[in-house]
């Protein structure tokens, strides 16, 4: 079986690469704008903005996994994704594979959501054979904002919320499992960590961690988003930095499921093992 990985650049789909390399009986194909950067045994060029690239990147794979890339502005990333789709529909493409985001549901642009609802009810509507792997937020972004956050005085928030924290690793595993397994089809699988963690906890693991004393601070909308401003981003990513802290507090990421055992025939890292090394 010849499985693709398109978005095969970032340090995802570089992990499932891996993950299928070791797990081997397959033909592993690296899909990317810069194809001469990967490590998979076939290498194919692939621009998500460039779709005529696309139909020939996918030609002759039996699976293919497309990942996101990590485009913000507004509309765009739907409309790479759905490109992507259409692209792997016409080559031929037996069964696609999505990418997608915990808590993902019908939201208006630049909402982090509406990228990854729209990209799944396209790929269910046109796809022949699809499936679906919602990740929970990265273990690894969390202790990056983490490290900020000393910079800053307190890790910041919208209000309470709980997170079943992943590691990209763990991801990876699942997306490699879900690729080279049978029974799949039509399955949306969510990738967690093994619990979820409130605010306080999760305060309490960097204190202990670090060994540095940290607050935790909740602000308004406004607050926020005046403070991403004042960093220089640009206001469509501030809008999704926006949205997805809002994500947490509306329970998006507040699931535990078995999904990553299932696919990756191990249990997820625990976060404070993920993080011992971090701070």
């Amino acid at each position: 079986m010849k499985i693709g990985i398109s978005g095969a650049g970032g340090k995802l789909g570089a992990g499932v690469v891996d993950e299928l390399l070791r797990r081997g009986g397959h033909d592993v194909v690296g899909i990317s704008r810069t194809p001469s950067n990967l490590s998979a045994p076939e290498t194919r060029f692939g621009d998500y903005d460039q779709p005529e690239s696309l139909t020939a990147a996918y030609a002759g794979l039996d699976r293919l996994l497309i990942i996101p890339t990590t485009a913000l502005a507004p509309g765009q990333r739907a409309r790479q994704n759905i490109a992507a789709i259409d692209a792997a529909n016409r080559a031929g493409v037996a069964h696609i594979a999505f990418m997608s985001s915990s808590g993902a549901r019908a939201r208006p642009e630049p909402d982090v959501w509406a990228s990854y609802f729209a990209t799944e009810q396209h790929l269910m509507r046109t796809a022949a054979r699809w499936s679906v792997l919602r990740m929970n937020y990265y273990i690894e972004s969390f202790a990056d904002e983490a490290r900020r956050a000393f910079d800053q005085g307190a890790l910041v928030g919208l209000g309470e919320s709980r997170v079943a924290f992943v590691s990209r690793a763990d991801l990876a595993a699942a997306a490699a499992g879900l690729l080279a397994g049978a029974g799949h089809e039509g399955a949306i699988y969510t990738g967690t960590g093994p619990r979820t963690w409130s605010v306080a906890e999760r305060l309490d693991l960097i204190v202990r961690l670090s060994g540095r004393p940290l607050a935790s601070t909740v602000l308004t909308p406004e607050a926020l988003r005046a403070g991403l401003s004042q960093s220089g981003l640009p206001p469509h990513v501030v809008e999704v930095a926006l949205s997805i802290r809002q994500g947490f507090v509306d329970g998006g990421f507040d699931i535990v499921t078995g999904d990553i055992e299932r696919l990756a025939g191990r249990p997820p890292q625990a976060m404070e093992d993920a993080l011992r090394d971090a701070f």
